[in-house]
Formats: C-alpha cells, sequence, structure tokens
C-alpha cells in the first residue's frame, strides 16, 4: 500500500480529497490529510477513518521530513511560497511532487536535483494553470503535426458566478481567495499583438479589455493577465505574432473595477489614506457611467465606521460581505482558445469554449477544476505512468492526453463554436 500525503486542506481540495478516497481501494493508497486544522468538508472521512488527519505546521522542520519520508507521494495545495520547503525533502527523501502552482525561479533551480533523485516535481496542473496548459497543447501539437503553422494564440479563463446564481450589478462573487482577486494584476502584464510587444502597467490594465463571446452564456471581458510572453517557449508557439492571455469578467465588470485602481482602493499599505467620501462620488460623477455609479452604490463603500488600516482592507473587508458566495450559489468556471493558424496556404480560425458550473458551494466549479487534474496526475504516477523525472510542467503528451480522456470522461470538456 502507498501513502498519499495532502499537504492544505482548503476549499479548493474538496474534490481532490473526495475522489483520492472514492479511488483508494482501487489505487490501494493511505491518505493522510495534513494541515493546521480540520474542516467540516474532510470530518466525516475523518471520522468513518477513510483517511488520517495530522495537525501540520509547514515550519516545523521535523515534522515536515517526518511525513515526507513516510509517504510515497506528496500533494502540496499549500500557498505557493511554501512549495520550496516540501520541493527540498521531496528530492532529499525521493518522493515525487505535484502542486497546482505556477513554477517559481526557486523551484526551477531544483531541476537537476530532481532528475538526480529520479523524481517528478509536477506543477501547473490545476484549472489556470493546468487545464489552460492541457488543452491548448493539445490543440497545439494536433495542429503542428498536421503541418500548421499557427499565427495567433488566445487563451482567456475567469472563476465567476453561474448564471443562476448571478444576482448583484457586478455578476461577480468570490470562488477563490479574496485577497487575491483584489491583489490581481498589480504587476501589469505584457502579451504580443500583431507582433508588437505590449506592455501595461496596473494602471492601464483595467481600460485595455477585449470581448469574449462564450456560446450560450453571451458577453464577457478579458483583462490581460501576467506576462504572456512566457507561452511563446512553454507552447513553442515561435511562429505566433499574437499571445494574449487574459482573465475573464462578466461585461462592465473592468470599467468599475478599474476606479478602485486608480483611486489607490488596492493599495495594502498602511501609511496609504482611505479615500474620502465626497472624493469618490465626485470621480464617480466626473465618470458619468451610470453603470458603473449602481455597482458602486451596491457595495455600500462608506456605510460604516469600521477602522482599517488600509485602503486594501477596506474595500476587501466591503467586498467580501458584498460578494460572498452564499450555501445555495453555484459558481462557474469559463475558459476560451481561440487560434488562427495557416494551413496549405489558407488561413483557419479555430475557437473553443469550456463552462463548467459547480453543483454547490462545497462541490464548486473550482474545486472540481483545480481538484480533477491534480488527482489524475496523481492516478498517473501511482500507476507508473509518467517517465518524465524533474521539474515540469503538463505539456507534454504523456501527461495531457490521458488527463484529457479522464476529464472529458468527467463532463468537464471543450466545445468549438
Amino acid at each position: 500500500m502507498k501513502t498519499v500525503l495532502l499537504l492544505g486542506v482548503g476549499r479548493s481540495t474538496h474534490t481532490l480529497i473526495k475522489y483520492l478516497i472514492n479511488y483508494s481501494q482501487e489505487l490501494n493508497i493511505k491518505i493522510i490529510l495534513a494541515d493546521q486544522s480540520t474542516n467540516d468538508f474532510i470530518n466525516p472521512y475523518i471520522q468513518n477513518k477513510q483517511c488520517e488527519f495530522v495537525k501540520f505546521d509547514i515550519n516545523n522542520d521535523s515534522q515536515r521530513k517526518k511525513q515526507i519520508y513516510n509517504s510515497d507521494l506528496v500533494v502540496s495545495m499549500l500557498p505557493p511560497k511554501f512549495h520550496y520547503l516540501v520541493a527540498k525533502d521531496c528530492i532529499l527523501y525521493k518522493k515525487n511532487l505535484i502542486t497546482a502552482s505556477y513554477v517559481s525561479e526557486e523551484i526551477q533551480k531544483l531541476d537537476t536535483l530532481a532528475k538526480e533523485a529520479n523524481i517528478l516535481i509536477l506543477n501547473e496542473i490545476g484549472l489556470d494553470p493546468g487545464i489552460d496548459h492541457i488543452s491548448a497543447m493539445d490543440i497545439i501539437d494536433s495542429l503542428k503535426d498536421k503541418g500548421a503553422k499557427i499565427n495567433s494564440f488566445k487563451s482567456f479563463c475567469g472563476g465567476l458566478i453561474a448564471p443562476k446564481s448571478d444576482n448583484n450589478p457586478w455578476g461577480y462573487k468570490f470562488t477563490w481567495n479574496p485577497k487575491n482577486v483584489v491583489s490581481a494584476g498589480q504587476s501589469g502584464a505584457s502579451y504580443l499583438e500583431d507582433g508588437e510587444l505590449i506592455r501595461l502597467t496596473y494602471k492601464e490594465l483595467f481600460s485595455n479589455t477585449e470581448e469574449v463571446i462564450i456560446p450560450n452564456y453571451g458577453e464577457f471581458e478579458s483583462y490581460p493577465n501576467r506576462d504572456s510572453m512566457h507561452y511563446k517557449n512553454k507552447y513553442n508557439l515561435s511562429d505566433a505574432s499574437t499571445i494574449v492571455r487574459g482573465t475573464l469578467r462578466k461585461a462592465g465588470f473592468c470599467a468599475a473595477w478599474d476606479v478602485f485602481v486608480q483611486l489607490g482602493m488596492t493599495i495594502d499599505d498602511s501609511a496609504a489614506q482611505i479615500i474620502n467620501k465626497d472624493i469618490f462620488f465626485n470621480y464617480l460623477k466626473d465618470l458619468d457611467n451610470q453603470d458603473i455609479y449602481d455597482k458602486m452604490n451596491y457595495l455600500e463603500l462608506f456605510n460604516n465606521n469600521n477602522n482599517y488600516n488600509s485602503p486594501f482592507s477596506h474595500l476587501l473587508e466591503t467586498l467580501k460581505k458584498k460578494w460572498c458566495l452564499n450555501s445555495s450559489d453555484k459558481d462557474m468556471i469559463v475558459m476560451q482558445h481561440k487560434f488562427n493558424y495557416e494551413l496549405n496556404h489558407k488561413d483557419y480560425n479555430l475557437t473553443l469554449s469550456m463552462v463548467v458550473e459547480g453543483d454547490d458551494s462545497i462541490q464548486t466549479a473550482m474545486a472540481k477544476t483545480v481538484g480533477l487534474p491534480v488527482f489524475f496526475a496523481c492516478k498517473l504516477i501511482l500507476e507508473n505512468k509518467i517517465s518524465l523525472k524533474g521539474v515540469r510542467i503538463p505539456i507534454y503528451k504523456e501527461i495531457y492526453q490521458p488527463i484529457l480522456k479522464e476529464l472529458d470522461n468527467e463532463g468537464i470538456r471543450f466545445c468549438t463554436d
């Protein structure tokens, strides 16, 4: 029997945990969940002895090393800053590691050591990054196998609220870490458009949007996400003159969010001054946009007397109350890839869209689309079906092809327009 150690049991792990337990007999595995505390979702599994729980402190070296030493496969769903500690111990004890996070520079530097230890450190195998990689590479490789030249690649993704639960003017509720939503985009973005490298500052980001139409779901908008240029090499898109990755929101969201950015309301600095009510509404008056005014009026930003230590905390606490996911709400994941390619001297456009709705506020679309790719990667490793070693992301056929098939069996698939 092999032991799977899952570090971190937050909301995004619910589907992963359910599948690990449901497949535990088939895979002949023992499951150990490790975190600072349990939660209502995992408690029944623990009580029914379907898994074990360990109260865990990631910074406790002896405890961390002991748990990793006694495991066969480690899955880290902890905040990204802790993955390096876990990865070093996995190399030391020669244990395979899976994370859903972006590969950091620290982790990438462990590639040679991981290969020497004959282990795989598989990163970016959640939703975004994750499903975006495996679905895009499936198309890119198949087009190149036909001899196509890919001229343009655009990819959009958003964690949103399902239409039946969309009952506020913003068309948005928190389906993942609220803090990350408020701080999103602060490093700006860069992308390639018709051969020109475009760099946007944070203050330019939300006024440079692109319309995205999702079949049966209508109009969305996308703002540029981080550095799209990484994907030129990652996806081997050397011929592409356009490479854009963006974050999806409902139409009208970005123009309103830009108000917070321009007024410094997303600054997480106790030295920064919280915006005055009169200044705020004078700014809105100058914009003369009824949709933005309705969105702001709904938030009731100035209807309490709480003392906040920064503009960021003021905005964050307000949004937590107004954008909370209620128990009856269902979230929604939307992803779309758009290709333009040349084949046999003819130009073609190809658009693929994926929409996944959650079952409820526990088995969310976010938990499904993050957890299932991680689970199926676990399954491949436990069954010795991945030969790759070192620090990797899922852009290789031996990883993405079987995972795409498994996701399709779960109803998570892309459809062409």
